[in-house]
């Protein structure tokens, strides 16, 4: 396996910097004495054309007279033009070329170098500016001034110029949030259409592939930058074993080397982090060296969560604890893959399209069949969608809207239409979060600054009670800004996220079996459906789970299951048909080894009820 991981900066504990062996043949063994992959130096810095997010605010419309000057406006010198490193990827530019566009509300003044906010008109005895509008301007001068005094507290040069980019990129998603709350923008839900028929085209149209050499021009990028707190983890959820002891990681390294040797093509594994999983990725994939594969990690943004009293930033220095911060959404992958130097990177490796998935998603498997329909069709970006049932209700769904394809999210809807996005009469298919994207388009786009999503705003409540927001993208918004964008409609193997404890039972029992990594449904199975499974608060944390179970019971006829109280599995108990466990408060339940439970409901005084 050959590595490729950005090199880290050694700020806020997060990272150190590390080499890795340089990216050559993909077949080619591992040699761990080769040297530390190269570094490419930057393009000179024009100081003239560069703004930085220190410039404290005075006054609305006043240049600020602070005697600090931004790293970021001092031109550099020709011995100083080295490589400048995002937090574990490199940063392409101190500002990025591709300049984010300024808010409705909130104008950028280039002439004295900030993101100052231009003073309105006024008119004597009147106001063109409405309450909410006057307070957009005045937390964005607070924000402003806060972020500025984030940058200024890093003392290494090199890093606060990088943290300062960082700084501006959030500053932009910020001004856009206060614009649209300012004018209150909302979908207009009579506009919402059921996508047209060549918008979402059927699975089984697909072409058939014989020609396997389409895939050298393709890499896999898995977003890794979940934790599973809710399934009660702390470290990177990829590292969780769910199959034969084998972790999500481990499965999907599995598949691409067998996809590389068996076909004999170059198909690079590319791995988004965020600051909480960086350092536990490293050191996991450091046991596939052995492997053929090349695998690439970068890390995407790192943003200050937002007080929701003051909209002020949480941190007050750039070192502050995790719990301050927040990785703003898979959204950002397009921002990331540009800063970290990785697009460019697979595009001069002759690579022109990448397939995205998250990476607790076992069913997220390179498909020949899509990436032909792709380039047959010269779709810029696919979203693969699938069938939504009564668990997936709050899955974003794929609409027409004004003639044009959009990803609706359930946070987009109005309250009082909640109920209509949940019926799926009307919304039937949901998107999966299988992207597969033109990476030449995706330049195109990024380059034009017209990569502008839709902010999803996550409100959260930290360990000390204080409310704050979070304000994140969805990778699958981008959609509308891509030629030819449309769905596909894939079967439901193609969709298996392990979300829960219940996902996971359902993972690791003998409905499933792995080839080369890859899940496939039992045989005997005689249903082509996966049984229903709902495991109660008890079995809610991973550590809970192992505990209540001495070995995953025998559920190939298992129709549905229910289980909540205190109730634990012993050795080789087989599960048939429906079968409900309910365990009393107080009570506890002990299903005893070789049980066979068929159509039984199993109550807290331990009687068993046929059904």
């Amino acid at each position: 396996m050959l590595v490729t991981s950005t090199r880290s900066l050694d700020f806020n504990g997060y990272g150190r910097v590390s080499s890795s062996p340089s990216p050559t043949n993909l077949l080619q063994p591992h040699n761990s004495s080769r040297s530390p992959v190269f570094q490419r130096p930057l393009p000179p810095v024009r100081a003239n054309t560069l703004s930085s997010i220190c410039t404290v605010i005075l006054e609305e419309g006043t240049p600020s007279s602070s005697s600090y000057t931004p790293p970021s406006a001092v031109a550099p010198s020709p011995t100083d033009l080295t490589p400048v490193y995002k937090r574990h990827r490199c940063v392409s530019h101190p500002k990025s070329p591709i300049s984010p566009k300024p808010s409705t509300f909130i104008t950028t003044n280039i002439m004295n170098g900030s993101l100052l906010p231009k003073a309105a008109e006024r008119v004597r005895g009147a106001s063109h500016i409405d309450f909410k509008t006057a307070t957009t301007g005045v937390a964005a001068k607070a924000m402003r001034n806060e972020l500025g005094n984030l940058v200024k507290s890093v003392e290494d040069p090199e890093t606060r110029r990088a943290f300062d980019v960082e700084m501006q990129s959030f500053f932009d998603l910020f001004t856009r949030y206060l614009a649209e709350r300012a004018k209150n923008v909302e979908i207009e839900w009579d506009k919402i259409n059921s996508p047209a028929p060549e918008q979402v085209v059927a699975y089984d149209s697909l072409p058939k592939v014989n020609d396997t050499q389409i895939l050298n021009k393709l890499a896999v990028l898995k977003v890794n930058g979940g934790l599973g707190t809710s399934m009660g983890m702390t470290g990177a959820k990829s590292a969780l074993e769910v199959k034969d002891d084998m972790t999500f990681l481990d499965l999907t390294v599995r598949q691409i080397e067998h996809l590389n040797t068996s076909l004999k093509v170059d198909v690079p594994l590319i791995l988004m982090t965020s600051f909480n999983t960086h350092e536990d990725t490293l050191r996991i994939i450091k046991k596939y060296a052995n492997q053929q594969l090349r695998i690439t990690t970068f890390n995407q943004s790192r943003y200050p969560r937002i007080n929701k009293e003051t909209l002020l930033p949480c941190p007050s220095n750039a070192n502050e604890e995790k719990s301050k911060w927040y990785p703003p959404g898979h959204g950002d992958v397009y921002n990331a893959l540009v800063q970290s130097g990785v697009l460019d990177q697979l595009l001069a490796e002759g690579k022109e399209y990448l397939f995205v998935s998250n990476s607790d998603n076992l069913g997220a498997v390179v498909d020949q069949g899509i990436l032909q329909h792709m380039i047959d069709t010269q779709a810029e970006f696919l979203m693969e969608v699938t069938d939504k049932t009564k668990a997936d209700v709050k899955g974003g769904t794929l609409i027409d809207y004004e003639g044009s394809i959009r990803l609706l999210e359930i946070a987009q809807v109005p309250s009082e239409h909640v109920e209509d996005f949940k019926a799926i009469r009307k919304f039937k298919i949901f998107n999966t979060n299988n992207l597969w994207v033109n990476l030449k388009a995706l330049k195109r786009v990024m380059e034009a600054g017209e990569m502008e999503l839709e902010i999803i705003i996550n409100p959260k409540t930290t360990d000390d009670g204080q409310a704050v927001i979070q304000l994140e993208t969805a990778a699958g918004a981008a959609i509308k800004h891509f030629r030819n964008g449309h769905g596909v409609n894939v079967p439901r193997s193609r969709f298996l996220p392990v979300k829960s404890c219940s996902d996971l039972l359902l993972i690791k029992s003998d409905i499933y079996s792995l080839e080369h990594g890859q899940l496939v449904i039992n045989e005997n199975r005689l249903f082509g459906t996966t049984p229903v499974i709902k495991l109660g608060d008890h079995f809610k944390k991973i550590q809970q789970f192992q505990k209540r179970f001495k070995k995953i019971p025998k559920i190939l006829e298992l129709d549905h299951l229910t289980v909540t109280g205190d109730v634990y599995f012993g050795r080789n108990v087989t599960l048939r048909g429906t079968v409900i466990v309910v365990a009393n408060e107080g009570q506890r339940i002990d299903i005893p080894d070789g049980c066979v439970l068929e159509n039984r409901l199993l109550s807290g005084n331990l009687n068993m009820i046929e059904l």
